[in-house]
């Protein structure tokens, strides 16, 4: 049971998503900083480094591993036992020493570089992951009554903008010069400047956990003042229906909460169809645009015949649109809803986006452009209304298990189609950006019917108000 509007503390939780985006801008950042480069890893003569393209997506396999088995599974259910302070401390913590490990690798240009920065993937994935469910989770502690499309949108929109970073900066990091063999020094550098945003993100994390323990401790509902503490305010009896509501959010557990957590919870989460339809929706979707990101300057290079710069700045369209389209489509869900509307139109633009990416005449800039703009919107639609359609299928109390769990499959998908993507591109040097494009058309046919299937279930249950505005 949502809170009204009026007891949403608007001041107090901008101020706490303030806190909350940095370390993901920082996650983001350094996940795709090879992104627009990853052409360093079509030879391995080209580095000191060594690695082939067939390496290097091993490496970005590496993020999902421990996701996939099972920890993004058992650290979903610390979220909801220990709470976002505790579990996202500890995940946080884990990202920067993982982003550190891979770093370390890349300057040190041992016989085992590959091996070390794939572990360090690995322990950056799964704490981005749990620190992406703990920031999420507590967006929705904190605007709960308030405007949570928009705010979970800004987030997303700034993380994503983390991307765009990269994207850009990557290639005049590390510049693109024909028959010259970078330097460990000079592959490192994008990993220099992404441990520099982590640094960051670390003391904003801080930052927003006093904050986070101090709302605790003025009122036991976090934010969220009761109808009792406003009504001994301002000498005004609630209404029967808010002293309803009030007691119905009473009774649900905090984010926080120290009640013990039950596994036939998850059985209940892993029981719900509703769940499935997000979930399938979610890998499908995701996998068709961030496995894609991670081969952009492979995929877009040779197809449209432009310098690796240029490749960096068509595809940071993609991040740098949802800047602006994302907050702009939370809003638009918040106020008037049709949620299964926006992602089932976000599906087939991202469909429309790869067949051009597969079959536009090779050659001509424009055709990868006007990808990146179809592309671009659905990465914005998808979004804004998928994520907040999570807490409107599953009580309060196992919200962070859900987060981690539509998680776990979005990574078993990556880990899948990012190694696939890698092999396709090492086999077929020629043919290779058509095939792997071919992958991510079937992947976004089969997202448009998931999508069709959940705007099929919620006309069929209107009670679980899919489509209606979130205020």
């Amino acid at each position: 049971m949502a809170a009204s509007g009026k007891s949403f503390n608007r001041s107090a939780a901008w101020i706490a998503l303030a806190c909350l985006v940095v370390p993901m801008f920082a996650s983001y950042f350094f996940d795709d900083m090879f992104s627009s480069i990853s052409y360093l890893f079509e030879n391995p003569a080209l580095t000191q480094l060594g690695w082939d393209a067939a390496g290097y997506g091993l490496y970005t396999s590496g993020y999902s591993v421990l996701c996939v088995f099972g920890g993004l599974v058992v650290c979903g259910i610390l979220l909801d036992k220990w709470g976002v302070r505790i579990t996202g401390s500890i995940f946080v913590g884990m990202m920067a020493a993982g982003a550190g490990l891979v770093l370390w690798a890349l300057l040190s240009g041992s016989s085992a570089s590959l091996t070390v920065a794939y572990v360090g993937c690995m322990l950056f994935g799964l704490g981005s992951e749990i620190a992406g469910t703990a920031v999420t989770r507590s967006i929705a502690k904190w605007f709960k009554g308030g405007p949570m499309a928009l705010a979970m949108g800004l987030q997303l929109a700034i993380a994503r903008l983390g991307t765009a970073f990269a994207l850009v900066l990557s290639p005049k990091l590390v510049s693109q010069q024909a028959g010259h063999v970078y330097s460990l020094a000079e592959t490192a550098r994008p990993a220099v400047v992404g441990m520099g945003l982590m640094a960051l993100g670390l003391i904003l994390w801080a930052v927003f956990v006093a904050l986070d323990a101090r709302a605790d401790r003025l009122s036991g509902q976090g934010v969220f003042p009761s109808a009792k503490k406003k009504a001994d305010a301002t000498g005004n009896t609630p209404s029967p229906t808010e002293q309803t509501a009030e007691a119905e959010e009473s009774a649900e557990p905090t984010a926080d909460s120290k009640d013990e957590f039950r596994f036939k919870d998850v059985l209940g989460v892993l029981g719900n169809r509703n769940f499935w339809l997000l979930g399938l929706l979610c890998v499908l979707f995701y996998s068709s645009i961030i496995a894609f990101k991670k081969f952009a300057g492979a995929i877009l290079i040779p197809r449209f015949d432009i310098p690796a710069e240029a490749a960096g700045w068509m595809v940071s369209m993609l991040p740098f649109s949802t800047v602006i389209f994302a907050p702009l489509f939370g809003m638009l869900v918040d106020k008037a809803g049709k949620g299964t509307r926006w992602m089932l139109l976000g599906a087939v633009l991202a469909l429309i986006a790869h067949l051009l990416l597969a079959f536009a005449p090779a050659g001509v800039p424009f055709w990868g452009y006007l990808s990146m703009v179809f592309l671009g919107f659905g990465y914005s639609l998808v979004p804004a209304a998928l994520w907040p359609s999570v807490p409107k299928i599953v009580p309060d109390k196992v919200l962070g298990t859900t987060f981690a769990l539509i998680y776990w499959v979005q990574n078993l998908g990556l880990l899948s189609f990012k190694w696939l993507a890698g092999i396709i591109l090492g086999k077929s040097a020629q043919n290779g950006p058509v095939s792997v494009e071919l992958m991510f058309v079937g992947l976004c046919i089969a997202a448009v019917v998931v999508a069709l299937l959940f705007r099929r279930t919620s006309a069929r249950h209107p009670e679980l108000q899919l489509d209606q505005p979130n205020r």
